[in-house]
């Protein structure tokens, strides 16, 4: 992974904190930091939807940092951006099906946690914040592709949870000066991705299936699109989002993905293409409370202001994914 660096800025005179680094993309984001020598990497996690195998390669890099802790707590956030020069906050209750069912968890991490870095951040004099906003913002605007500045009414907690991220991030950088900017992920899959638990995504999901002869599940009939995003082009969307000195790029919103969208089928298949694997057929479920039939984005905003130009498509990212959880999902179960 990361073969080609998205930046051209010297690192190693750079002070990083990735907030929720032990999580999925949170913990590519480090490695990538880590790989092009950056000066200093925090994570701030408290291990609640991360896990720290998941970075625990980098505990005897004299550069890395890592803070077990919740951005609930202000004092926490406050340590933790001290002498810090960029902020990717990544920490989050993610997921629509679990804010559904525990409404007030999701408010307290999203909100409350967003607002005590947007504290922390302006009091440190942090340089600029780069933080994970969500496709789900679109709500039922059933426009595609989706563009920033059309979205619709929420359809889950969740999707309330990063509006008001992005209000919050527009209010600060205009009252207090800071450099802020956002990025709405769609459907982000990878190495490292949690198979585990109710609130798994679909794509480990179906790998674990392929892997195990497990069941796969469509809720609906597999036709509801997607415009999955391999995690390394995410990853250069925040590293382009961080290092961008176009003075039009900052203080806004962005789509990060590919542009591009399959079917939950078409996910099928290729998985069938990759493993070799016929015999296993999806289970047809209900439809869940709150999931939306399509999405897709249009990255025009991202390419233009920020340079950013994902290189890996779906079925190349399907494939280096499933091969990585065919040598790790053993290990990473335990």
């Amino acid at each position: 992974m990361f073969q080609t660096p998205f930046h051209k800025e010297n690192l190693s005179k750079c002070s990083f904190l990735v907030t929720g680094g032990a999580g999925f993309i949170g913990s590519n984001l480090v490695e990538y930091l880590l790989k092009y020598n950056a000066g200093k990497v925090k994570v701030l996690d408290n291990l609640s939807t991360g896990f720290y195998h998941n970075i625990a390669a980098y505990e005897d890099n004299p550069s890395f940092e890592f803070i077990e802790g919740d951005i609930r707590n202000s004092e926490t956030c406050q340590k933790a951006c001290e002498g810090v020069d960029i902020v990717f906050h990544q920490a989050a209750l993610g997921s629509v099906p679990r804010s559904i069912n525990d409404p007030i968890t999701s408010n307290e991490v999203n909100v409350n946690g967003f607002l005590n870095m947007l504290v922390a951040v302006k009091d440190q004099s942090v340089k600029r914040m780069v933080f994970a906003s969500s496709s789900s913002v679109y709500g039922d605007n059933q426009d595609l592709p989706k563009l920033e500045g059309k979205v619709g009414n929420a359809l889950s907690p969740y999707s309330v949870t990063k509006k008001i991220n992005e209000m919050y991030a527009d209010v600060f950088s205009k009252i207090y000066g800071i450099n802020l900017i956002g990025l709405r992920y769609f459907n982000v899959f990878g190495p490292r991705q949690n198979v585990q638990g109710a609130y798994a995504a679909v794509i480990p999901r179906f790998i674990e299936a392929f892997l195990t002869g497990g069941k796969v599940i469509f809720h609906g009939d597999g036709s509801q699109s997607r415009d999955f995003t391999f995690v390394e082009n995410a990853v250069q969307a925040n590293i382009k989002a961080a290092f961008t000195d176009n003075p039009k790029a900052l203080n806004t919103i962005y789509n990060a993905a590919f542009g591009d969208t399959i079917s939950l089928v078409g996910v099928f298949k290729k998985l069938q293409e990759i493993s070799g694997n016929k015999e296993i057929q999806p289970e047809i479920h209900p439809k869940r409370v709150g999931d939306i039939q399509d999405s897709l984005a249009n990255i025009s905003k991202a390419k233009a202001l920020l340079g950013y130009e994902p290189a890996i498509k779906v079925s190349q990212g399907l494939e280096i994914t499933y091969n990585w959880y065919k040598f790790n999902l053993e290990s990473i179960k335990k």
